[in-house]
């Protein structure tokens, strides 16, 4: 088995093994490379020059040899594992050097791989996604993130400017392929002091006219967060227009815990802010509106390993959210 040194926060793989262990076969170490970087076992095998079955056996026997599953198997391709990314970091470096030696048509240069253009609200692709990422930046994977609101993503994605765009809204028509990928519980918030002012017995009873005349700041003009949350919890829509619009989460929470009006947030956003008491929590239903994001793809995107490789880590890490 692999060991980790007690020293080594990071508790970075060591492929050198102990002695006794049986040594691990280069064959395996770059099938499974090959399946780590390409995301299925079918383009593996493709860009290997063998059989899906060879691929399969290899990786097989390289799993129960470390004694770990390296890859989830999911319907469309496969999604590296925590252990598997960790030894992916390890052995590409030398791999690739080996390769250039022994493979003639490695020592020309080979074209630069397009890095993976990514792109969602700002919020979520900074406190979420980007730091998900971690483990495929360890295969040579770029990124290049966009911030923007879904309805101009979705456009770029549709015109190829975007490889993957995580939505608020599920997208719709066959030019996109759009999977769920999470769900955010939303809440209404504001500061104590602005909640100190309300009668919070009536928004408990699900009677929202003691929000009347309190300021409300939205991502957006058309208040998407705002009468979802209403419609759920109130049954009803909201009767007034914004006071303050911005297109930045993390910017409405700040305007509401320095006691500005209130607004509906995801509660991963601000669960720091209620644990302190920053901010309170209205109505506090019982059974809390849900907002449903989408991963989206352009149906005729070329394959492109690297994206893939985004798009599967997103799958597997998205439940942990």
């Amino acid at each position: 088995m692999f060991h980790h040194s007690s020293s080594d926060s990071s508790r970075r793989l060591d492929v050198a093994r102990k002695p006794g262990d049986a040594p691990l076969e280069l064959s395996q170490l770059r099938t499974f490379l090959a399946v780590h970087r390409a995301g299925s076992f079918t383009a593996a095998a493709r860009l290997l020059g063998l059989s899906q079955s060879t691929v399969t056996t290899r990786i097989r026997a390289l799993e129960q040899q470390l004694g770990t599953p390296l890859f989830q198997r999911l319907p469309r391709g496969v999604a590296s594992t925590t252990t598997a990314a960790e030894l992916a970091s390890e052995v590409a470096g030398p791999l690739d050097e080996l390769a250039s030696v022994t493979e003639p048509d490695r020592n020309e240069p080979a074209a630069p791989i397009e890095p993976v253009h990514l792109a969602g609200p700002a919020e979520l692709l900074s406190v979420r996604v980007l730091p998900s990422l971690a483990p495929v930046l360890g295969s040579g994977v770029r990124i290049r993130a966009t911030f923007g609101l879904a309805a101009d993503l979705l456009v770029g994605l549709r015109s190829g400017r975007f490889d993957l765009v995580l939505s608020v809204a599920r997208p719709r028509g066959r030019a996109v392929n759009a999977v769920p990928l999470a769900d955010e519980e939303l809440v209404l918030v504001c500061a104590p002091e602005t909640a100190a002012q309300l009668d919070r017995t009536r928004l408990r009873s699900g009677d929202a006219t003691p929000l009347h005349g309190i300021p409300l700041v939205a991502y957006a003009e058309d208040l998407a967060l705002t009468r979802h949350y209403w419609r759920h919890v109130f049954g009803t829509r909201p009767t007034e227009q914004a006071g303050i619009v911005v297109p930045d989460l993390r910017a409405m929470l700040a305007t509401v815990a320095a006691g500005t009006g209130l607004t509906v947030l995801p509660r991963y956003l601000c669960a720091s802010e209620l644990a302190a008491g920053e901010l309170v929590d209205l109505p506090e239903p019982t059974a809390p509106p849900v907002n449903t994001l989408f991963l989206a793809q352009r149906a005729d995107a070329t394959e492109n390993h690297h994206v893939t490789l985004v798009r599967q880590e997103l799958l597997r890490v998205a439940g942990s959210w």
